[in-house]
């Protein structure tokens, strides 16, 4: 009789889904902190700006302020919809996955300028907006993230493939993932703004 309900329990628990690992509240503050400051970096990197200055090109190959703004944008908007369309409908991801591990590499690897990336067409501003326009832009859809970043239940029970990286990465990654390709861009902006011949006003 033992033996009989022994695999039965074990047949119950066999069918039970693993559960996934729950999103603790420190993280989910830190997560929105990131959101915020990154933000508040891109306003910042971009404040203030003439007309010249919005479209100087240091090289005809590359991205004037106007288009690394846009590309921002574009991009929030982009990875924010995989993440509420794709991500959250996925399964979880790999039971032995090292997150604290795979979060620091999101926030180490993605804002690294040192390995260039190249953007997919979708991607890719061709002057939709004025530079008010993509900013405001930029400003509303970044405020979704932050209030989906602050109240979605179940952001590490959902997990995709990132090739790029090599690794799975879960709802809550996919959304660190947003704000650090917005720091990437933002130190781009500073590059341009570095360059001998930016315009002075």
């Amino acid at each position: 009789m033992k033996k009989i309900l022994f695999l039965f329990c074990a047949l119950v628990l066999a069918g039970l889904p693993v559960s996934a690992q729950e999103l603790s509240s420190a993280d989910r503050e830190k997560g929105v902190q990131y959101l915020e400051e990154t933000r508040d970096g891109v306003v910042a990197a971009v404040s203030g700006l003439s007309d010249a200055q919005w479209h100087f090109k240091a090289a005809p190959d590359r991205w004037s302020i106007a288009e690394c703004l846009e590309h921002i944008a574009l991009a929030e908007d982009f990875l924010f919809t995989n993440v509420t369309q794709n991500v959250m409908k996925a399964g979880p991801g790999a039971a032995d996955r090292d997150v604290a591990k795979i979060d620091a590499m999101v926030l180490a690897m993605i804002p690294d300028r040192s390995h260039k990336a190249q953007a997919p067409p979708q991607l890719v501003p061709t002057g939709r907006w004025t530079p008010e326009e993509t900013l405001k832009h930029f400003l509303a859809s970044r405020e979704k993230t932050i209030e989906f970043m602050k109240t979605e239940p179940g952001l590490r029970a959902h997990a995709t493939d990132m090739p790029a990286m090599g690794q799975q990465l879960d709802a809550y990654e996919w959304l660190l993932f947003i704000a650090a390709h917005s720091k990437r861009h933002t130190e781009q902006i500073d590059e341009v703004k570095a360059d001998a011949n930016f315009p002075k006003s």
